[in-house]
């Protein structure tokens, strides 16, 4: 009997020191498992603070940071990372003859200056630029076959469609682009240009002018009571700013706009939010030529001509009217989709 008990009690201490082997290696299990947790996640944190510090290094000396393939790969691509950054994929070397590129590097300047030197700016968003001469196994990488072209890489997770910037539809303004940035990280950006010395130069320039006219004339000052003169003045002010001028100084438009993969050159934008500066100049022109048909038939109504001139002034003012009249509306509808009157043209 007692050799018995000593056997049991021999299998149970054996079993419970097996129980006791295992539950002492699954600890030690556990233990080198949460050390080498612990490693990674402090050598992850460390990664991520130091690129944390080298883009705002970078941002702190240019507010667009210029990357390469290496670059794009480590700090954009590569995690962790937990900051978005702004892309603008481009070809500014002169040899690619990419005059839109020129145009679209500028605004993205603008708006990359003006949230370096804002008061809220983190180290949350970037602005970075990737050239194609520079960085063509990035253009590779993305499948991308065109210049200028704005990409969003969020913080979290892959782009999506809506992290491509509309080019065509929106316009490269750098106003545009902080709309963009809004809408994807929620990051206000309060968009401030540098100040434009031409305006005020070329009025002081004019109001000399004016001033050593009237120095020389001092004599005879009957002109500026004419009231031609000062009807002329008051309407050349009147189409200079309703054809869009003040819109210009302010937002600082391109010229015009060409098409990176057709190459065609558009001078009316398509949105109704926007315009181009040729647009001001053709709406100047064709208020101009309206106003100019109104005349004509105010003095074929009201002077004292003979009849046949004043047939011919009348016809000439209809048709100044008419046909001007019907090219303004149609760029109205070309910007104003769906508006549903037109005349003489579509």
């Amino acid at each position: 009997m007692c050799t018995r008990m000593c056997t049991r009690c021999l299998q149970k201490c054996g079993r419970y020191c097996r129980m006791f082997g295992k539950l002492l290696i699954s600890l030690l299990f556990l233990v080198i498992c949460y050390h080498e947790l612990g490693d990674a996640q402090k050598k992850k944190e460390t990664l991520l603070s130091e690129k944390v510090t080298q883009m705002t290094d970078w941002a702190s000396k240019r507010s667009v940071v210029r990357m390469n393939g290496d670059k794009f790969r480590r700090f954009v691509k590569a995690p962790p990372r937990n900051y978005s950054v702004f892309i603008m994929f481009t070809a500014l070397q002169p040899h690619r003859q990419c005059g839109v590129c020129r145009q679209a590097d500028e605004e993205f300047q603008v708006l990359a200056n003006s949230w370096r030197y804002s008061s809220a700016f983190t180290n949350k968003v970037f602005f970075a630029s990737v050239d194609f001469d520079e960085g063509s196994d990035v253009f590779q990488m993305l499948n991308m076959n065109s210049a200028p072209t704005f990409l969003h890489f969020p913080s979290k997770g892959k782009p999506r469609k809506s992290d491509t910037y509309e080019l065509q539809v929106r316009g490269f303004s750098a106003e545009q682009l902080a709309r963009w940035v809004a809408d994807r990280t929620d990051v206000q950006i309060r968009v401030i240009r540098p100040p434009n010395y031409a305006g005020p130069l070329l009025l002081g320039f004019l109001l000399a002018v004016i001033g050593g006219l009237a120095y020389l004339r001092r004599h005879n000052l009957e002109f500026l009571f004419n009231k031609n003169v000062w009807a002329f003045s008051a309407l050349c002010f009147t189409l200079i700013m309703t054809s869009g001028q003040m819109w210009n100084h302010i937002r600082g438009p391109p010229y015009a706009h060409k098409n990176p993969n057709t190459g065609q050159i558009s001078y009316i934008h398509g949105s109704s939010q926007a315009q181009f500066v040729a647009e001001t100049h053709i709406v100047l022109l064709f208020n101009g030529a309206i106003t100019m048909g109104i005349v004509l038939l105010c003095e074929a109504a009201t002077s004292d001509m003979d009849i046949g001139k004043r047939k011919v002034m009348c016809v000439a003012g209809i048709c100044l009217v008419m046909l001007f009249f019907s090219w303004l509306l149609s760029i109205f509808r070309a910007k104003y989709h769906g508006y549903p009157y037109s005349f003489l043209m579509s």
